[in-house]
């Protein structure tokens, strides 16, 4: 170390002069004192936490001096290696890559390692740091080269996986452990990158006329199940009205009829007492069919005029003998339809 060859210079500085006679006794002595004190601290070394040393003891290896202060026999032995035990960042530069496909693509990572022996770090291997860099870079270019490149983007966690397993494998007999391995950039050549943001507006294009060719047929549809409702509404709606109007009809047709029997009936009872009170020689029967076929006559004449009120081409019909009965049991028969 610097102190150790600085204690090297002083004593033999010291010992010149002695011999040549140049100092008297007092600075010789002043000039011995510092070359020893130099010499005491030069064999002093010091480990802060977290860092390990090696020491050799003319060339071979002797110990590991942990945490603490600790004395070195100089210049027998000295601190081959000193690093730390805590984990450390290795940034892998990046490098041209093939995709499976041939396509050109730059890659880079960061790898996080930890020297778990130091003897091993030191003596299995020559500069362990450029060993693991060189070791990273070939096992990235391999595992880029498995993948084509859409794939290669999607699987970034696959790749580190791999990296992860395929550098412990290697460096454990090294002293090391590769506790992550994380890409940090898969960047293709500007040509592909020109290729591939072409690529993506078309599919933005495509997605986009798909959207308003959905919405719009989403629009048609809610229009025609719009409108089919509308006229499933109206065709109910008509066939109510319908069904209501034909139960008016029928109920206005049932009240006629039995006001028509009602009024014979009337009638009949009439001309019957008349016929009682006056004794006629027919028992009134003319008078009772003259007075039916004059009810049936208004009847029909009421049924003739508002028929005639209507519109459209009209025939009316005039009552014969054959359409109106001129007996009592007829029109009755008639008027309740048996």
């Amino acid at each position: 170390s610097a102190m150790t060859r600085f204690a090297r210079v002083l004593v033999l500085f010291g010992c010149l002069h002695v011999s040549a006679g140049s100092f008297p006794i007092f600075e010789t002595t002043a000039a011995v004192g510092v070359a020893c004190t130099a010499y005491a601290a030069a064999c002093f070394k010091v480990v802060t936490t977290g860092d390990e040393c090696l020491v050799e003891r003319c060339g071979c290896f002797n110990r590991r001096l942990g945490p603490g202060w600790h004395l070195l026999a100089r210049p027998f032995e000295s601190v081959s290696m000193h690093a730390t035990t805590r984990e450390q960042v290795v940034d892998i530069p990046p490098q041209q890559c093939y995709t499976l496909d041939n396509a050109p693509i730059k890659a880079d990572a960061v790898v996080y390692m930890r020297i778990f022996s130091m003897e091993a770090a030191r003596y299995q291997v020559e500069a362990v740091y450029n060993a693991i860099l060189n070791l990273c870079l070939t096992q990235l270019r391999e595992e880029v080269g498995k993948l084509t490149l859409d794939e290669s983007f999607s699987s970034r966690e696959r790749i580190n996986k791999a990296l992860l397993s395929d550098l412990n494998k290697a460096t454990r007999s090294w002293g090391v452990e590769i506790t992550r391995v994380e890409i940090q950039n898969l960047e293709p050549s500007p040509v592909i990158l020109s290729a591939m943001e072409l690529q993506m507006a078309a599919e933005r294009k495509k997605r986009a006329a798909i959207l308003h060719s959905e919405g719009e047929r989403t629009t048609l549809t809610n229009e025609a199940e719009g409108h089919a409702s509308a006229v499933i509404a109206d065709a109910e709606a008509r066939k109510q009205a319908m069904i209501l109007a034909a139960e008016g009809e029928s109920e206005r047709l049932r009240l006629e009829a039995d006001g028509l029997a009602q009024s014979i009936d009337r009638v009949v009872d009439t001309i019957e007492r008349w016929v009682a009170k006056e004794k006629t020689q027919d028992n009134g029967s003319q008078a009772l069919e003259s007075a039916l076929q004059l009810l049936m006559l208004n009847r029909y004449m009421d049924t003739q005029g508002k028929f005639a009120s209507s519109n459209g081409t009209k025939v009316l019909m005039f009552p014969t003998k054959d359409s109106i009965p001129l007996t009592y049991e007829g029109l009755r028969g008639l008027v309740q339809g048996t």
